[in-house]
């Protein structure tokens, strides 16, 4: 047992040592911690300048649009145009459009359109992360195995979306807007400055306008055509869709049913990544990561907990639940793009990442119907509900499964 712990160790520190794989992991951590703080301080902003929940989920969804708009193609632009240059292309778009915010907050001009149009040209950059970073991150890893490289960059993952929250509210309740989307504009300037490092190598193709929606529908059939693709398509829409559209309701549930500071909302939504980073952490330390079931049962986990969280009497109660949450999104999280890259045949693997990153997309719908809902019976049921209905679609995905 000793020496496999100590194989484990080694294996995560050879990683680290791969200087491409050191700086896409780097990459993406700095930019996901700052999606996640421009999101928890818009949606404060947002709530501080209109008093509406609808508002809130309505900006929210907007950053999240582009993931159902131009997931697809974007894996489909992936396997032909050079990666590295996507990468360093979707970084330049989101320095400025934090870059943008922070002038226009600055100049007392800031209104919550101006977020939702400049959180959507962010969000086409968060659109390509599946097939774009996240295929270079499991490319670089070199011998390591697919899906311990693709661990250790979801302990990353999972990290951000923890402190990105904390910092947000810390940000806005210190600096307000402008001192947020400030500590964005530099950090994802950070990010890019070492994506301009990387080297990678991939295999050219000629890339014509016309073979984008071609290749799309060639993803739909491969994943068709597999049956794990298939289920952790299905999966990927029910969380999406009916579960992590929880946090554009965070801001009006954590301040009006628990009495949150900005600080305190932001350490709400911070507890489920936590409980994710344990369970990554986990997962990292497996030579070898692989099931269907545990996928599954990764995604029953949060749902339910997610159900029960708004109802708790105390917040400590629903921080309790949520870092519960996260030992399965973790799972969830780590074998969704596991499942899919060894499942695939090497040249579809950007499009079918690109379909998961359509699943994902389908988060903003989520946000809108959870914001219809809050306005007609309050945010903490509106959670409970679409919840709910993710149960069902994941319960079912997994009796599919086990025929």
């Amino acid at each position: 047992m000793h020496g496999r712990e100590e194989g484990r160790a080694r294996a995560g520190v050879a990683l680290l040592a791969i200087e491409s794989y050191r700086r896409l992991w780097m990459v993406g951590g700095l930019a996901n911690a700052m999606r996640w703080l421009e999101l928890i301080a818009t949606g404060l902003f947002v709530l501080d300048a209109t008093g509406f929940a609808l508002a809130v989920a309505l900006v929210s969804a907007a950053r999240a649009m582009p993931l159902l708009l131009f997931g697809p193609a974007a894996g489909a632009v992936a396997e032909a145009v050079d990666r590295r240059l996507l990468l360093i292309g979707g970084l330049v778009l989101t320095t400025a459009a934090a870059g943008a915010v922070t002038v226009l907050g600055a100049g007392g001009a800031l209104a919550p359109w101006h977020l939702a149009a400049l959180g959507f040209a962010s969000g086409i950059t968060a659109a390509g992360e599946l097939s774009v970073r996240r295929r270079m991150v499991a490319e670089s890893a070199g011998g390591a195995t697919m899906s311990q490289a693709i661990a250790f960059d979801s302990i990353t993952n999972a990290g951000t979306r923890m402190v990105g929250p904390v910092a947000g509210g810390a940000a806005y309740a210190l600096g307000g807007i402008v001192g947020a989307f400030g500590l964005s504009a530099a950090l994802n300037a950070a990010a890019l400055a070492l994506a301009l490092r990387v080297r990678h190598a991939q295999e050219p193709r000629p890339f014509r306008l016309g073979d984008t929606s071609r290749g799309v529908l060639d993803g739909v059939a491969i994943a068709r055509a597999i049956p794990v693709v298939r289920t952790v398509l299905f999966v990927a829409v029910a969380m999406n869709a009916f579960g992590f559209s929880f946090v554009a309701l965070m801001a009006p549930i954590g301040r009006e049913g628990f009495g949150a500071s900005d600080i305190g909302v932001g350490v709400l939504v911070a507890a489920e990544p936590a409980g994710a980073i344990v369970g990554a952490m986990l997962l990292a330390r497996r030579a070898r990561v692989a099931g269907l079931g545990l996928f599954l049962a990764g995604a029953l986990l949060f749902l339910a907990a997610l159900a029960l969280m708004p109802h708790m009497p105390a917040y400590g109660l629903a921080l309790a639940l949520l870092l519960l949450s996260g030992l399965g999104t973790a799972a969830f999280g780590t074998l969704q793009s596991s499942l899919v890259l060894e499942a695939a045949p090497a040249e579809a693997r950007s499009r079918l990442l690109g379909l998961v990153t359509m699943g994902i997309g389908t988060g903003p719908v989520g946000m809108m119907l959870a914001g219809a809902v809050a306005a007609a019976v309050g945010a903490p049921m509106a959670v409970t509900l679409l919840a709910g209905a993710g149960l069902a679609v994941v319960a079912l995905s997994a009796l599919r499964s086990a025929r």
